[in-house]
């Protein structure tokens, strides 16, 4: 199957209240895995990917290697495949467009694709990042593939008193209806767990919504009743795996 149809099979399992489940991977070795057991796409999670590797997360592992990581899981497996991009490991959107092209060469269908000022602090305003998904997009269209670009809005990440979170749904929703128009394919939303926000944000915004499985969500069939297209796992399967894998040393050595 080509770049193109494996990314338009991507974007096509995101069905609102049918949400597809992503449980992330960091290489090639765990992608198939994974897809062995049934996944009908993969993604990676960056900080799982840089753990794996030895390095922090926040874009601390070269650019190059993730492209050698990106290329291998692409060539390992016939599913789809998702890469965490993070900020796109860069500012302006001349940057941003030309590592997105490095990205697209790899044979991923996709990304996920902050908002989050990586090297400084806050968020980029809507205006920047809407520069910025567009510039991602132009990439894409000049390569031919109808790639999904999945844009994370940090806010309730950003904001660790939960209760807080209700005031920041506006932005959100915003957030996500510019996006839209600047060429994002999805909108993911990590740390965000009150089921009636998450509600509201599926029903506002025109993307298939992500939500990020954490301490404190509801079942996956539940969020689907909320109207969310994907569910996906971040570290967690790598902080669990990592766990298992020491216990076992521990018992032989």
């Amino acid at each position: 199957m080509s770049q193109a149809d494996k990314a338009k099979q991507f974007a096509a399992l995101h069905v609102k209240g049918e949400p597809i489940t992503i449980y992330n991977i960091w290489d090639a070795g765990t992608a198939q895995a994974v897809a062995k057991a049934g996944a009908k796409a993969v993604a990676t999670g960056s900080a799982s990917v840089a753990a794996a590797h030895g390095y922090e997360d926040g874009e601390k592992i070269p650019l190059s290697l993730v492209e050698i990581i990106a290329s291998r899981i692409a060539e390992s497996v016939e599913v789809p495949f998702s890469l965490d991009f993070e900020g796109a490991y860069a500012d302006s959107p001349a940057d941003v467009k030309e590592n997105g092209a490095r990205i697209i060469k790899t044979g991923a269908v996709g990304v996920n694709f902050e908002d989050q000022k990586v090297k400084g602090s806050g968020l980029y305003s809507v205006d920047e990042q809407c520069v910025r998904i567009s510039a991602f997009r132009e990439a894409a269209d000049e390569a031919g593939i109808p790639f999904f670009i999945n844009a994370r809005t940090d806010l309730f990440l950003n904001e660790p008193d939960a209760s807080k979170h209700v005031g920041l749904v506006e932005e959100a929703i915003e957030r996500g209806k510019r996006y839209a128009e600047a060429g994002a394919s999805g909108f993911f939303i990590p740390a965000l767990t009150d089921t009636d926000q998450i509600a509201k944000i599926c029903e506002n915004v025109p993307l298939p919504v992500n939500a990020y499985m954490m301490k404190g969500m509801p079942e996956i069939s539940e969020l689907g009743k909320l109207g969310v297209s994907r569910v996906s796992f971040g570290p967690g399967p790598y902080r669990e795996a990592m766990v298992d894998l020491k216990r076992k040393a521990e018992s032989i050595l």
